[in-house]
């Protein structure tokens, strides 16, 4: 309590300090013209001196408010001609300063126009009605400029506000950005590396078979042609879901669903992957676009995996639930020894573990006992 605290407040620009200076000095020197013509001639010099001091005060003023107004409200005491100058450093000092502050500077100008009534009264007014008007003037002063610093504090709040919304919307436009990318890459992952997985597998035959028979050649190529083409149309309807206004249909956008699993097991088949699938929920089934769309992709990034790291391993498939509970996703391979395989960025089940969380489900998956087991439950909405 009572400790200094630093003004942390901006200095007034220079400008402004010339003209209020300039605009307090004409007052001034209209009151030293009033004092010429109707105050005693012997008392002019004390009242010149004390003019040419307040002006040399308001510039102080304006940069100190309290010490300049303290300055000038001791300075009323000798002359009328300093009250121009004395009420605007009562006023600034209310703008600029806390209240208590203001109400010291506004009690030492009361103070010193007292004595100054005491000892040179005015014309044609008693020295209570004279007192009462000082008062009232000072408290209409320090009302007026308490009332301006609320007033621009209000404001500076409010940009202030703007300033940290405009800062928030940003951020989360720039999250939204993010979201959007990672959001692309899942899809991307999800859709390309099942595709080119079966491409490589093709490819790999006709590397180290060269010898094959001409129609299982152009099987193969053939197999590669439609593998090139379904991933193309696949890549477009990614991008037609990654344009698509989340707002407008966010269960429903365009993409594979549960019904479309069995025709991921014949691919899957068809290109070597020995995939067995057990149907316990009689596909097809009712289910919701996000949650068909999730089960699809768990099943797509299993025989992704499997196809990587486990070439030539059979893999089990187990759909099961009932509407209005939890529709469950378990596939299961064995595990190959160790040995070169695709390459792949360990990230795939890093996606899908959100994408399954998104969706309302939980993801769990683990080795044991030579088996690799990728496990979900999602909720069956209709």
């Amino acid at each position: 309590m009572g400790t200094a605290t630093a003004d942390t407040r901006p200095q007034a620009p220079r400008r402004v300090i010339v003209w209020s200076t300039a605009a307090v000095s004409l007052l001034v020197a209209t009151a030293v013209w009033s004092a010429i013509r109707f105050e005693p001639s012997h008392l002019l010099r004390l009242d010149l001196a004390a003019a040419v001091a307040a002006c040399a005060l308001v510039p102080v003023a304006i940069r100190r408010p309290f010490a300049g107004g303290l300055a000038l409200s001791v300075l009323t005491v000798l002359s009328h001609v300093v009250t121009p100058a004395a009420t605007f450093a009562a006023l600034n000092t209310a703008r600029q300063r806390p209240t208590r502050q203001a109400l010291l500077v506004g009690a030492a100008g009361v103070t010193g126009h007292a004595v100054l009534g005491w000892w040179r009264p005015a014309a044609g007014l008693s020295y209570r009605w004279w007192l009462l008007l000082v008062v009232v003037t000072y408290a209409a002063l320090l009302g007026w400029g308490t009332w301006a610093r609320a007033r621009e504090a209000l404001l500076n709040s409010l940009r202030e506000r703007a300033h940290r919304a405009e800062a928030e919307q940003q951020r989360r436009v720039a999250e939204a950005r993010l979201a959007e990318r990672t959001r692309m890459a899942r899809e991307m992952h999800d859709v390309l590396a099942h595709r080119l997985s079966l491409l490589a597998v093709y490819a790999g035959a006709l590397e180290y078979r060269p010898d094959a028979p001409p129609q299982r050649l152009a099987e193969a190529a053939g197999v590669i042609r439609d593998g090139v083409h379904q991933a193309l149309d696949e890549l477009r309807e990614v991008v037609t879901v990654l344009r698509q206004d989340p707002d407008e249909d966010p269960d429903g956008p365009p993409g594979p669903g549960l019904d479309d699993v069995p025709r991921l097991v014949r691919e899957s088949n068809a290109a070597g992957l020995t995939v067995g699938l057990d149907d316990r929920i009689g596909l097809p089934a009712e289910v919701s676009a996000v949650t068909g769309r999730t089960a699809y992709r768990i099943v797509q990034e299993a025989l992704t995996n499997a196809r990587k790291h486990a070439a030539g391993r059979p893999v089990r498939i187990v759909l099961a639930g009932r509407p209005g509970g939890r529709l469950t996703v378990d596939v299961r391979n064995r595990l190959a020894p160790a040995g070169p395989g695709l390459p792949g960025a360990g990230l795939g089940l890093l996606g899908l573990a959100e994408r399954v969380t998104l969706a309302g489900g939980e993801l769990r998956h683990s080795t044991e006992s030579g088996e690799f087991q990728l496990y979900a439950e999602l909720p069956w909405r209709t």
